[in-house]
């Protein structure tokens, strides 16, 4: 079990059991949620928890590294636990966003054409393999 007191102290964040909890969700939960989808499961087992504790405690962890804020589909940002470099596919059916493996990419190099590559984001977008098999159906 990962142990989030640790990664938060790690990180100079103040454990609280809102904090863990939400680090616990993003862990847990891979579908890059937006603030209202985390707040929506997470109020029913914290009901004094608020959005706009929510909200401040994405931008700390977001701040301090912890997590990725992807404002990259649809004016939305969602939050990402994983942080390293990899690519990330939304369905346009179910709306569900899925990492893919990195090594898809053409950004292996340091350098492109003279450019120092520090960073890379490659967005995709298309129908997921659950719903291509509803469809199939």
């Amino acid at each position: 079990m990962i142990d989030f007191v640790r990664i938060l102290i790690e990180h100079n964040i103040a454990p609280s059991i809102q904090r863990i909890k939400i680090l616990e969700y993003l862990s847990k939960y891979k579908t890059h949620p937006t603030a209202d989808m985390i707040y929506r499961e997470l109020v029913k087992q914290i009901p004094t928890l608020s959005k706009t504790t929510v909200y401040n405690t994405l931008k700390t962890f977001t701040e301090k590294g912890l997590l990725t804020a992807l404002a990259i589909f649809d004016n939305e940002i969602r939050y990402d636990f994983n942080t390293d470099q990899h690519i990330h596919f939304k369905c346009s059916k179910c709306g569900l966003v899925f990492d893919l493996d990195g090594s898809h990419d053409t950004f292996n190099e340091d350098f492109i054409e003279g450019h120092k590559i520090t960073e890379y984001h490659i967005n995709l977008k298309g129908i997921c393999k659950n719903c291509l098999k509803k469809e199939s159906k």
